[in-house]
């Protein structure tokens, strides 16, 4: 099916086509930001209804995150299958997937095959970024600056920009005068980095810096790690996909999706009943083995039901999972380094590795502890600690992102009086992470106050939410939708209230804790998917109240 194909709106239709503000293309419905995994999504279910539709990219190809995270050993750790799109089974059964867990290069091709397949590319600008956005409540269109220099106007704006979009660089003396190759995880090149022979610094220890550091170590002269934080890492336990496994997933795409669009965290794994203080010592050994030997996200979803939501439990499976580290290091001191001190298990995303202690048992590889010898400059030649200076060829900055509002707090948005990098000044202030009050027509699915899981899941519910409410507007006439400050202020007052009884710790960038200057504020909706899953129901039943239309 080609969703252009059933477009019904007439391009120029929103405003003359002569307008001076108009320096791009026909005036669209709907002007997308981001060709990530919500920016197809939701450019796919626009176009299929019949809006007009234009995506703006800032980079070369579409992906988002797997266009820009080209780093070796980028790859899933949600199972391939579950982070794919689930609105066509025709491309669900002709895509196969290699792994469970598939890599960069496979994903990126994936989405460019979808785009292809479905004819959206000819609806992208590529290499362009958002510079500002300005509402015109006059003619009811926003006005989208690129820099370009070129201004699109579109009766809506949708921000798929994505949580993870916006890399940080911590702010370290002299880190723009190193003279060898630097590249953050999250912006890695195109053309891949030569490792052979070199002397490698990989800087952070969170999901992007252990994915490296294995399969960067057998080429490498040297590899420092320099870690400030230790994180309670557990086995991917990635494998091939079997024909016969795809068959069987071809086969049941219908229940699976019933089960992914339902799930409270966008897997399809089962819960388990049964707790850790209620099993004997022999059954809980046991069954942590079990845990630590399945595939990803299974070490939260198909752990004991109260290692998540009892610290007791919680610290049973931690100390299960220090006994494995002090298993696999031989270095005893480097294995202490690796075990954290300072968070429980999923206070903090938990990475999914694959090697990764391992590698600590390679003669050329070394681990820095930041807290005990701080990083002090980048040097011409490399990196300054408090116990003096090692020399380097490569810097793989793996620091991590601005999450949940980076990349929309760049956009330059305004309606008015209101400006969002000023109405966000305290943390964000949504309604079911989809809208803010004071910006008409402005969306935002994949931002922040969502869910937590499988990312593409819950973006999947905003999108389709969002198009419904479009669809909506557009059968009654209308022109503007506006969210009631009363709904904002419920949602956020509920996100703000699961901060306090959130699994997660509040120090992590769930929180924003590790900007400098952001404001301390939960960045994610501690009640979750069924939450939102049923405020999206409630919405639609009611003809969608949390809004002014006109």
């Amino acid at each position: 099916m080609n969703p252009a194909a059933d477009a019904t709106s007439t391009p120029g239709e929103l405003g003359e086509p002569g307008d001076p503000a108009d320096t791009g293309p026909p005036r669209p419905d709907v002007l997308v930001v981001g060709a990530g995994m919500t920016g197809v999504n939701q450019a796919y279910r626009l176009l299929e209804e019949g809006f007009t539709v234009e995506v703006v990219e800032a980079g070369d190809g579409v992906g988002g995150t797997w266009f820009w995270n080209r780093y070796p050993g980028s790859r899933f750790d949600s199972e391939s299958y579950t982070y794919g799109f689930l609105f066509s089974e025709e491309l669900f059964d002709e895509w196969v997937w290699s792994e469970h867990f598939a890599g960069q290069p496979e994903i990126e091709r994936y989405v460019n095959h979808v785009v292809d397949k479905f004819d959206l590319r000819r609806h992208i600008t590529f290499g362009v970024r958002v510079t500002a956005a300005q509402w015109d409540g006059e003619s009811c269109t926003w006005a989208v600056t690129l820099d370009d220099g070129t201004v699109r106007r579109a009766r809506h704006l949708i921000a798929a920009t994505g949580v993870l979009s916006v890399p940080y660089l911590p702010d370290i003396p002299g880190i723009d005068g190193f003279a060898g190759v630097a590249h953050h995880t999250g912006r890695w090149p195109a053309e891949p980095v030569d490792f052979t022979g070199k002397r490698v610094a990989i800087v952070g220890t969170s999901s992007s810096g252990v994915q490296v550091l294995p399969v960067v170590a057998p080429v490498a002269e040297s590899v420092t790690v320099y870690q400030r934080t230790a994180n309670w890492c557990t086995p991917l336990n990635n494998s091939p996909i079997t024909d016969e496994e795809q068959a069987q997933l071809r086969a049941d795409f219908a229940q699976l999706k019933q089960i992914l669009d339902t799930s409270p965290h966008g897997f399809h794994h089962t819960a388990v009943e049964d707790t850790a203080l209620d099993a004997s010592a022999e059954e809980r050994e046991a069954f942590f083995e079990r845990v630590w030997s399945s595939p990803g996200f299974r070490k939260l979803t198909s752990n004991y039901a109260d290692v998540l939501l009892d610290p007791e439990a919680n610290e049973l499976w931690c100390a299960f999972i220090a006994a494995k580290i002090r298993s696999i290091v031989d270095d005893p001191v480097a294995a202490e380094a690796l075990i954290p001190t300072d968070h429980r298990y999923a206070q903090k995303r938990p990475p999914f590795v694959a090697g990764y202690f391992e590698a600590f048992n390679l003669p050329n590889v070394e681990l820095v502890d930041l807290r005990a010898t701080p990083m002090v400059r980048v040097t011409r030649t490399g990196i300054e600690t408090t116990d003096g200076e090692r020399p380097f060829d490569v810097i793989v900055w793996a620091t991590g992102f601005d999450f949940g509002t980076g990349a929309l707090m760049r956009l330059g948005v305004r309606a008015g009086d209101h400006v969002l990098t000023d109405d966000w000044a305290d943390g964000p202030a949504t309604w079911a992470g989809v809208q803010c009050a004071g910006f008409p027509n402005f969306f935002f699915p994949g931002g922040p106050h969502a869910a937590a899981g499988n990312n593409p899941r819950y973006n999947s519910d905003q999108v389709e939410f969002v198009t419904d409410l479009l669809c909506a507007a557009r059968a009654a006439g209308e022109t503007r939708i506006e969210l009631d400050p009363a709904a904002e202020q419920r949602w956020t007052a509920m996100v703000d209230r699961g901060a306090q009884s959130s699994a997660f710790g509040s120090d992590n960038y769930y929180f924003g804790s590790n900007i400098p200057g952001k404001p301390h504020r939960l960045l994610l909706n501690a009640s979750g998917r069924p939450k939102l899953l049923k405020t999206f129901a409630e919405s639609r039943a009611h003809d969608f109240p949390e809004f002014h239309r006109s």
